[in-house]
């Protein structure tokens, strides 16, 4: 019988068809602003956290040789030797210290390392704490496994930022498998000191958690550091603690893809089967730039945090001078999360901020549970955009 001739009996299949895992993922409330402005001739976007500088040459150079080499084959699924090498090199020059190069695993991003790390630690049923604002993919990659992200507000106020931890402590269940740590931090550049890393340390140790640090913008501090106080600084070697990071935020390597997972040696096989079973690892074109990145770009990172010094303090002061907004510089990170004194519906505020001043910012709603009232600004951006952003942010201010 011809298939035309058989009567059609399907349902069209709906959203209830699907693991509610996957279809409760929230959409972006970034993207959400994006959408309604990215069109726009003119338009000053410093709603996404990247720069506007574009990978370096000699990056993009050695990802060239190596694919004039043919190296367009299946690899390492853990990365190649030469990468997880230099990654030891630069964690040994950057943090004072040696480490082997089998505690990193090169990843397809540092999403997918954030999902590998979540994967390993946390399932149905279990719950990951968050301290917010935070990052929003955090969130919803430990939903999508199955886990809870559980929400931790942070405290505002006249210093900025902070974390109450004896808060953090109490949000801690029988159900707890982690805390999701985030210094600087992505969108406020809240920076942990050492001692507050050390107090969230014993709270994992006293409950049994994980740690998953992001320490990914731990470069870009502006108080003359090397890079930003980290749980390597407090931890011992058997500590509960896996590291996620990019080489998209130093190395100005956004569409690359290309991350790592630091974690300790023996769950390595672990690693390369998660690995496995999602990309099957990155390809070596893009590992060799990466080398390149790590072993020659130490002048280009601090080229980029000099330039966000410089744009933190073009967009506090002028936003400041507004008389309506009054948060402090960030320590950290490259955005300037802040309030307008009479704003609170910020989704609205940002659309208005696109349509009547072309400038793109991120609504605080999609920063989760005490944000909603904020915007966050990057400014790891050319300073006369900054000040033109600035200029015409202060003019729609006025108008409230």
């Amino acid at each position: 019988m011809l298939a035309s001739a058989i009567p059609s009996l399907s349902i069209p299949p709906a959203p209830a068809d699907l693991r509610p895992e996957a279809s409760g993922a929230p959409a972006s409330g970034i993207v959400d602003v994006v959408n309604h402005g990215r069109t726009k001739p003119g338009l000053i976007p410093l709603w996404v956290g990247e720069g506007d500088l574009p990978t370096p040459a000699f990056i993009t150079e050695a990802a060239t040789r190596s694919l004039a080499a043919g190296e367009t084959f299946y690899t390492w699924q853990r990365g190649i030797p030469e990468l997880r090498q230099a990654l030891a090199r630069y964690h040994e020059r950057v943090y004072g210290q040696p480490h082997a190069p089998e505690r990193f695993f090169v990843t397809a991003s540092g999403m997918q390392a954030v999902q590998i790390a979540v994967r390993m630690i946390a399932g149905m049923g279990d719950e990951v704490l968050i301290p917010t604002p935070a990052w929003p993919n955090f969130g919803a990659a430990i939903n999508v496994a199955g886990a809870r992200a559980v929400e931790v507000p942070m405290s505002f106020g006249d210093n900025g930022v902070t974390l109450d931890i004896e808060r953090l402590a109490a949000a801690v269940t029988p159900r707890t498998r982690a805390l999701a740590i985030n210094s600087p931090a992505n969108p406020t550049g809240w920076t942990a000191t050492s001692e507050e890393l050390a107090a969230i340390l014993a709270l994992a140790r006293k409950h049994g958690l994980w740690i998953i640090s992001d320490e990914i913008y731990g470069r870009f501090v502006f108080d003359g550091s090397v890079r930003a106080p980290s749980f390597k600084d407090v931890m011992d070697e058997n500590d509960k603690v896996m590291f996620v990071q990019t080489f998209s935020k130093n190395w100005a390597m956004t569409g690359w893809r290309v991350g790592w997972l630091e974690a300790p040696e023996q769950f390595g096989q672990v690693i390369e089967n998660l690995i496995q079973y999602s990309t099957s690892g990155s390809p070596v074109f893009v590992q060799r730039a990466a080398i390149a990145a790590l072993d020659h770009g130490e002048s280009f990172v601090t080229h980029q945090i000099d330039r966000a010094r410089q744009g933190r303090d073009i967009v506090v002061q002028g936003l400041r001078a507004t008389g309506r907004v009054s948060a402090p510089a960030p320590a950290g990170a490259f955005y300037y999360f802040f309030k307008v004194d009479g704003v609170t519906d910020t989704r609205a505020f940002a659309i208005r901020l696109v349509d009547e001043a072309n400038v793109g910012l991120a609504p605080g709603i999609a920063f989760g549970k005490g944000a909603s009232e904020g915007l966050r600004l990057c400014f790891a951006r050319r300073h006369d955009d900054l000040t033109e952003a600035v200029r015409r942010i202060a003019a729609v201010v006025a108008r409230l």
